[in-house]
């Protein structure tokens, strides 16, 4: 009896996906999962990300515009010159380019992983969307080395010009290490044909998967576990110094304030690192090795990778989350915000009246 299909095989999406052609694919509406213990006959039932993916994606656009050209405009127009500014001046700015990029995905999932926009543009959204996440974890790193500088060495700092000026040259330091990271993934990603229709592959076509395999696990190393593990060891001497600090009988106002802002960045910034990429990177170390392994259990890769996929969405949460730390940090801004509310709410009661 010859396969029947009912849907688009649902392993082409923008993130890293198991290799379709290589497999014969049950329709998932008349076969149950094939326990066959090679991966020559498997069912991946992934209809819940079409749902999914777009709905998250188009709210992630929808607030993440917005709120990060927000973020640009202010910092752009202040006048107060500090390092740490500049880092999240860059990383508004990655978020920035990342949900600009994001209709194309949106209408991709949602025509069932339909790709009509060639293949220069699926090469770079999925650069896009590795460069931000990468470029966050690393701007994010960068704040935290800022406020560990702050609170654990404050007399060794540098004037407040000459920190700019470092913190800009390190920003360009980041962007290129972002790029080098990411460069391979031109090389990877393309587009294919699946059921007559063109398709946008993530990692590789499927004859290349064990050339991509390596590959994302340095990435997974040098883009997340390093930079994790360093600010994980910032935030504990950070820890030790603010309580020494605040067991200290002779500390003044001014360096309560600067220490509440610390305590409120260092949480915010481990909210984003929990929420955003420890369960994408975590999930997705664990994927790519199941499918790895020879004679996987049909059941096992689908249970994986549904539990992966399922994640994506928090790693793109990071694009709305990112100035909502610039925002909570920041009492001037948040100021604004309360009589901007204010302003508005009278506004509607005056009208209404």
């Amino acid at each position: 009896m010859p396969y029947v299909f009912d849907s688009l095989p649902s392993q082409t999406d923008m993130f890293p996906t198991t290799e379709v052609s290589t497999e014969s694919y049950v329709s998932s509406s008349f076969a149950p999962f094939v326990t066959n213990t090679s991966s020559s006959n498997c069912t991946y039932k992934e209809n819940f990300k079409r749902v999914l993916l777009p709905a998250v994606y188009s709210v992630v656009f929808v607030l993440g515009v917005p709120l990060n050209a927000a973020v640009i405009v202010k910092i752009w127009r202040s006048k107060r010159s500090l390092s740490v500014n500049v880092y999240m001046l860059n990383l508004a700015i990655a978020d920035f380019l990342y949900v600009m990029s994001l209709p194309l995905p949106i209408y991709n999932y949602a025509s069932a992983d339909y790709w009509p926009f060639g293949e220069f543009a699926c090469k770079l959204v999925k650069f896009q969307f590795y460069s931000n996440l990468h470029g966050s974890i690393l701007f994010l790193t960068c704040i935290t080395m800022q406020r560990y500088m702050g609170i654990c060495y404050p007399f060794s700092a540098r004037s407040n010009h000459g920190g700019c000026r470092m913190a800009w040259r390190i920003c360009a330091g980041v962007w290129l290490v972002v790029a080098i990271l990411c460069a391979p993934t031109f090389h990877f990603a393309t587009t294919g044909i699946q059921r007559n229709r063109t398709v946008c592959y993530d990692l590789s076509m499927p004859g290349r998967s064990a050339d991509y395999f390596p590959y994302g696990m340095a990435l997974t190393v040098i883009g997340f576990l390093l930079p994790f593990l360093g600010v994980i060891m910032c935030y504990c001497r950070m820890a030790v110094v603010l309580c020494q600090n605040t067991s200290s009988q002779g500390a003044s106002k001014v360096l309560a304030e600067k220490r509440d802002r610390a305590v409120k960045m260092i949480i915010i910034v481990a909210v984003v690192f929990c929420i955003s990429f420890l369960p994408f990177h975590l999930t997705k170390t664990i994927y790519l090795v199941v499918r790895s392994l020879p004679g996987t259990r049909c059941e096992t890769r689908n249970l994986f990778s549904v539990i992966f996929k399922s994640t994506r969405p928090f790693a793109s949460m990071n694009s709305i989350l990112d100035p909502i730390l610039f925002y909570f940090t920041r009492p001037k801004y948040r100021e604004t915000i309360r009589r901007s509310m204010l302003s508005a709410a009278t506004y509607k009661m005056k009208s209404s009246s």
